[in-house]
């Protein structure tokens, strides 16, 4: 197998994308975050001290996809034509579950966009509830689905990784 990051001398490298067709790429990927009943409540209530913690993290998300390729090395930047960013509330395991999703036009795809939104999402509410919890745990962060490319559709469920 060939590392397409790595140039003839071994050295790192953008791969270069020019010449692969423009077609619609889409990423979903997931994170969560488990805490205590008291940082949970208090989340879930819209009283944590330090305002509205899924509206923030929301926003940190999208904006974390959009600056991807300023965080992470030999990504390209891209012109992200749709972020979302989602929560759901487990209240019997105490977790908020989080999904990302990105889109674009473009001839590369969006995986680590999705990827990054997730992560700093739930990082963000780690950030905002850690004086209730400093224990909370984030994971698993992982991709869930990527459509478009020469690879075409792909979802977790068909990977061998998506198992539990």
């Amino acid at each position: 197998m060939t590392l397409t990051h790595l140039n003839q001398k071994g050295e790192a490298s953008m791969v270069d994308v020019t010449d692969k067709d423009i077609t619609d790429r889409t990423a979903r990927a997931q994170s969560a975050i488990a805490m205590s009943a008291e940082a949970f409540e208090q989340l879930k209530a819209g009283n944590n001290k330090k305002g509205d913690v899924l509206a923030t993290a929301r926003i940190a998300g999208i904006q974390a996809a959009k600056k991807t390729a300023d965080l992470i090395p030999l990504c390209h930047p891209l012109a992200l034509t749709k972020v979302q960013v989602d929560f759901e509330l487990d209240e019997a395991g105490q977790t908020v579950n989080i999904q990302a999703f990105c889109r674009l036009a473009g001839r590369t795809g969006v995986e680590m966009e999705a990827l990054t939104a997730a992560s700093v999402a739930a990082l963000t509410i780690y950030d905002m509830c850690k004086a209730v919890d400093p224990a909370m745990v984030i994971g698993p962060t992982r991709l869930q689905e990527k459509v478009g490319g020469k690879r075409g559709h792909w979802t977790l469920e068909q990977s061998a990784g998506g198992k539990s």
